[in-house]
């Protein structure tokens, strides 16, 4: 079984390129996740991979420090240098992406058409500091 669960920041915006024969999405960023019981605050780097429309929401919504839980599973590899170095690779590729955190925070992807929600006739708004609500 190949399964992992992580929880972490991203180090910086995801990346989103398309193969090309597919045209299949494929964002790539890389998550901090914290080190249980470390006596000094550690991390691990790990690269994670989207794909299809996950790439898509990936690249459009995540930005550099936001909370995300992956689930996915680990896939190593090995490519060669233009020095014949051989260099090995382990990366998570996502098979799902949770937004934790959607506070407000400055640097946020923010969506481009925003609208003021509609109140439906016979509705009044609500006053935020209102104590009265019913319930």
């Amino acid at each position: 079984m190949n399964c992992v669960v992580l929880i972490g920041r991203l180090t910086k915006d995801p990346e989103l390129r398309y193969i090309p024969q597919s045209e299949t999405a494929v964002a790539s960023f890389t998550l901090a996740v914290d080190r249980p019981m470390a006596r000094e605050k550690t991390a691990d780097f790990i690269r994670i991979v989207a794909f299809g429309k996950t790439a898509e929401l990936c690249e459009r919504y995540l930005t550099k420090g936001r909370l995300v839980g992956i689930q996915g599973r680990i896939q190593t590899g090995s490519y060669k240098t233009s020095t014949g170095e051989t260099r090995y690779t382990t990366d998570v590729y996502a098979d799902r992406v949770e937004f934790l955190d959607w506070g407000d925070r400055t640097g946020t992807k923010e969506p481009e058409h925003r609208q003021e929600p509609q109140i439906p006739e016979g509705f009044q708004a609500l006053d935020e500091d209102d104590d009265d609500i019913p319930f």
